[in-house]
């Protein structure tokens, strides 16, 4: 393959000056990523919205990164990589700060318009840099800065969770907004340098840009994704007739011949239809599919490891680093292996490795929790992940394709995966909202009823009335009397599923049950009792006064009109005026009592504390076991594709230029 490194009229002096200003902007899309994860159910609670709606925020930057991955690199043709590179840069940064501004305006939609932006940035940033020391760099060094490339993005996302995880314990769970401020001052320090150092190269244009494609993909990836993404696959028929699902899916198939009917037509087609014709290539597409599934199960990590082990939220990003820090020994590996045995024999040891993983967290880590077996899943299960989604995927891609087409075949290997990490967390996070269901109907069952506060001189009252009713003459003028029962239950019904704003939970205790973990699960059960006892008790008191005083007036006439009688009424008057004296204590009681009837209540959820957290663990881990099936059936039905996959030289790439690229 000719080189192209002397072709390039804006080749830099200093390439290290370039490799730089590239890498900070790998190492800042990267870290990115993963310095969101620990804090996500965090920000949720904070914004006041549900786990399948907190989702969006990574499921957005999905989308819009996937939609843009095809188009950056052709823009990068035309307009030049500095412009589309420092346009991205920009666009990341803007992002970021509107991310963090969210949790000023306490407004969920904000988060995910910045979250559009740092997208549309984002997928702009890894293909250019990838493409720039592809080309710029001599040829002795540029397989040294293709490996920089994967070295800085592994190691960004190995310190993403860590830095988190670090930032929420330094200043606290409330500030998670400068998890995205981060981004902000290195965002301007690659601008301002990148705009006086960095050279303006540009690729090899084809044919005239691709406008009609460009928007009809862009169209047409996202309402495919959409409509996927809303989807209850719990409910696959009803939800399929939701306008949230419906006519996304209409519009996708409405608009796919259209598209294929502009791209067979066009010059420099912004997406290669061959690339779904030919088998090798459509099997390495599918694989790329299910790696993207694969790695969604990933970002539960944080959330999986908190329950299991029994941290609080926010802390479970540091067991992400574990993850990270074997997938990042084993992407390197699969480099040097798939040059001694092939793509495929990798690309099975990764599934298998995988498939270990995930049996390992569904048999052993999830039914017996310990710090010891979940560092351990998650180190084979990312063992795994290295060795698939990164060397062994490019090279097959590659290998299948012509050398001027390197560009465009990653890039829309890079957009099949990013449609797999996009539906993925539809299926993930069904499981866990039905598993935090589970939860709840599981802890009201488990909690005791509350009962009545014991009021003695209820009890003292009652046996007085029975006294006066064994009399005779006494019974025929207690008939004449209004005298109610005090015998009143409690009428308090401890419910965690009531929302806030129809009579049920304020919202920020709504919010804050919502936000649960295994940690203050017990803790917020005791705010929920409060809550309803607060909520309840007055009526119950307000009841029981309104006898008392309809009591105290019957009695009260009942003396007035015994005054005047016989003397023989006399013991009956005595025992009316002591009912009349227990029924003024048992008024001056009832507060109390109710009091220490809600402090007794607290003192057994105290008691029941190792019962509530254990069974609230067990009940969000059916969610995870489901989740990690998932990604072992993931793992099995790539594997049984890989089978038919069989390589054929392509394009008159040399071993040596394959891997070179695929590295990247």
């Amino acid at each position: 393959m000719k080189d192209q490194t002397a072709e390039l009229p804006g080749k830099p002096k200093n390439l290290t000056v370039l490799l730089f200003l590239y890498l900070l902007g790998i190492f800042m899309g990267a870290i990115d990523t993963g310095i969101v994860t620990p804090a996500r159910t965090l920000i949720q609670s904070a914004l006041n919205v549900d786990e399948r709606t907190g989702i969006w925020m990574i499921t957005i930057y999905t989308l819009a990164y996937a939609a843009i991955i095809p188009i950056s690199g052709k823009l990068a043709d035309r307009f030049g990589r500095k412009v589309v590179y420092l346009t991205s840069i920009s666009l990341f940064g803007l992002g970021s700060l509107i991310c963090a501004l969210s949790a000023v305006t306490g407004q969920f939609w904000v988060l995910l318009a910045g979250r559009v932006v740092q997208a549309l940035g984002g997928g702009g940033i890894m293909p250019i840099a990838t493409a720039e020391f592809g080309t710029t760099f001599p040829p002795e060094k540029r397989g040294m800065a293709l490996g920089l490339v994967g070295g800085v993005y592994g190691i960004a996302n190995i310190l993403g969770s860590t830095v988190g995880s670090a930032i929420l314990g330094i200043f606290g769970s409330a500030r998670w907004d400068l998890l995205f401020m981060v981004n902000v001052p290195i965002a301007i320090v690659i601008v301002a340098a990148g705009f006086f150092l960095l050279p303006n190269n540009k690729g090899e244009a084809k044919g005239r840009i691709d406008w009609a494609g460009i928007p009809l993909l862009s169209a047409m990836v996202l309402s495919l994704l959409y409509g996927l993404r809303n989807l209850d696959f719990f409910n696959l028929g009803s939800s399929l007739l939701s306008i949230q699902v419906y006519p996304f899916l209409v519009g996708f198939l409405v608009i796919l011949p259209l598209f294929i009917f502009v791209e067979r037509r066009s010059s420099d087609p912004v997406l290669n239809l061959s690339y779904f014709t030919s088998k090798p290539t459509l099997i390495t597409l599918i694989l790329g599919f299910a790696v993207g599934v694969m790695m969604m199960g990933m970002i539960f990590v944080p959330q999986f490891s908190e329950n299991a082990l029994s941290i609080a939220s926010g802390a479970g990003g540091y067991f992400v680093a574990i993850l990270g820090l074997f997938a990042g020994l084993s992407g390197p590996l699969s480099g040097t292996l798939v040059d001694r045995v092939g793509p495929k024999r990798v690309m099975f040891t990764g599934f298998a490795v995988t498939l270990a993983g995930a049996l390992l967290l569904i048999l052993v880590a999830i039914p017996h929790p310990g710090m010891a077996v979940v560092l351990a899943s998650l180190a084979v299960i990312g063992l795994g992940l290295g060795f698939t989604m990164g060397t062994p995927l490019n090279y097959m891609m590659l290998q299948e394709t012509k050398p001027e087409d390197s560009n465009s075949a990653l890039a829309t290997l890079s957009l099949v995966r990013s449609i797999g990490t996009a539906i993925a967390p539809a299926i993930m996070i069904g499981f866990l909202a039905h598993a935090g269901l589970a939860a709840q109907t599981n802890l009201m069952a488990l909690l005791p009823p509350v009962e009545a506060p014991r009021l003695e001189q209820a009890a003292k009252l009652t046996a007085q009335l029975d006294a006066l009713k064994a009399d005779p003459q006494s019974a025929a003028m207690l008939a004449k009397m209004q005298i109610p029962s005090f015998n009143m239950g409690m009428g308090i019904k401890l419910d965690m599923s009531q929302s806030a704003g129809s009579g049920g939970l304020p919202p920020a205790l709504a919010a804050r049950m919502r936000s649960a973990d295994v940690t203050n699960i017990v803790d917020r059960m005791k705010e929920l009792s409060m809550a309803m006892f607060d909520a309840n008790t007055p009526q119950v008191i307000d009841r029981i006064r309104g006898g008392i005083d309809t009591g105290l007036e019957g009695i009260g006439h009942a003396l007035s009109s015994m005054r005047a009688g016989p003397a023989s009424l006399a013991a009956a008057r005595l025992r009316l005026v002591e009912i009349q004296q227990t029924m003024q204590a048992l008024d001056g009681e009832i507060v109390p009592a109710f009091a220490r009837a809600r402090d007794d209540y607290l003192a057994k959820l105290e008691g029941m504390r190792p019962q509530i957290e254990e069974t609230f663990r067990s009940s969000l881990n059916a969610g995870f076991r489901q989740m990690y099936i998932t990604v072992a059936v993931a793992s099995i039905l790539a594997s049984i594709v890989l089978v038919f996959y069989r390589s054929r030289p392509c394009g008159g790439k040399t071993e040596k230029a394959i891997q070179e690229q695929a590295n990247a």
